[in-house]
């Protein structure tokens, strides 16, 4: 019985939907717990995991094989790198600002990117091999139907008729958010996302399935209730809200979680986090803000 379905993002190709589970159910618990003194049965949460499709094959050499700048292929990939970099620089004073001047030594645009984000907190310690395998991830996602494809259908595999929320991360939000507009006959869902690039517009938003129109995205029919949550200083989360593209129906709310921004732990344990998904599950809790009793409709406007 899966009442809860969760959807990883980026950079998880060498685990597996039971080692994610192992970080992600215990925070899952703590939010629950600490918002609406509630419990949801480990038997009850359920990974749609997709990481190894993005698994490269074996190879003669050891290791993964090396990436630089000089591999970031143009288009989304570039592009995806030099936004995370102008974010981070707003956000963060000891990342360089993309306007200031270039030391010689380092003359390529995307080489700078990377250095750059290599002293911000959310990409600090990743190598240059991590922060292009990410951006060709997510380029991946968008520009290879099949992996396009494959990924939704993991998430399919896990809704189920008892299913009452899917909490999504990161690129997972986007698995989400299109696999939910492809199924309208799904059963009436909860939509929570977590550190969403879902609004980011021209690189995430104009490349969504469906095709948003008039600049607004369209909302998946089997999703009764959206709560978007972010942390103001989340890279990846470029726009921080979703109401803007998405509707009024979405309810943003912002939250801190401390110097890991993106983690998506700090988005669980968070109490907005957990009274979402408290909410969400049949008999409904008090809304901290005021709405009194929810048994499914306490977070519409």
């Amino acid at each position: 019985m899966t009442r809860v379905v969760l959807v990883h993002g980026i950079a998880q190709e060498a685990k597996g939907p039971e080692t994610l589970l192992a970080d992600w159910y215990p925070a899952l618990s703590d939010g629950l717990a600490l918002a609406a003194d509630r419990h949801v049965e480990r038997g009850e949460v359920s990974m749609a995991f997709y990481g190894d499709l993005f698994r490269p094959v074996g190879h003669r050499g050891l290791g993964a094989p090396e990436l630089d700048a000089s591999d970031a292929q143009e288009g989304l990939e570039r592009e995806l790198l030099l936004q995370w970099w102008r974010s981070a620089s707003t956000l963060e004073t000891r990342v360089v600002d993309p306007a200031a001047p270039a030391r010689l030594r380092t003359p390529h645009l995307v080489q700078r990117a990377l250095n750059a984000l290599s002293h911000s907190t959310f990409f600090a310690g990743l190598s240059e091999r991590m922060m292009i395998s990410s951006a060709r991830q997510v380029r991946r996602y968008f520009t290879e139907p099949e992996t396009r494809a494959g990924i939704q259908d993991r998430l399919a595999q896990r809704i189920t008729d008892e299913t009452e929320v899917i909490v999504a991360h990161s690129l997972g939000t986007v698995v989400a958010y299109e696999a939910l507009c492809a199924h309208p006959g799904w059963p009436d869902l909860t939509l929570v996302t977590l550190g969403s690039p879902l609004g980011v517009r021209n690189l995430v938003f104009d490349r969504l399935m469906p095709r948003p129109s008039h600049g607004q995205g369209r909302w998946p029919a089997s999703v009764k209730r959206w709560i978007n949550i972010a942390d103001v200083g989340d890279v990846v989360a470029l726009a921080k809200e979703l109401a803007p593209t998405f509707g009024e129906r979405v309810r943003d709310l912002r939250i801190h979680n401390g110097a890991k921004a993106h983690d998506v732990r700090p988005y669980l344990t968070a109490r907005e986090t957990g009274h979402a998904i408290a909410q969400a599950l049949r008999s409904g809790v008090a809304d901290p803000n005021g709405s009194g009793q929810s048994n499914g409709g306490g977070y519409e406007k």
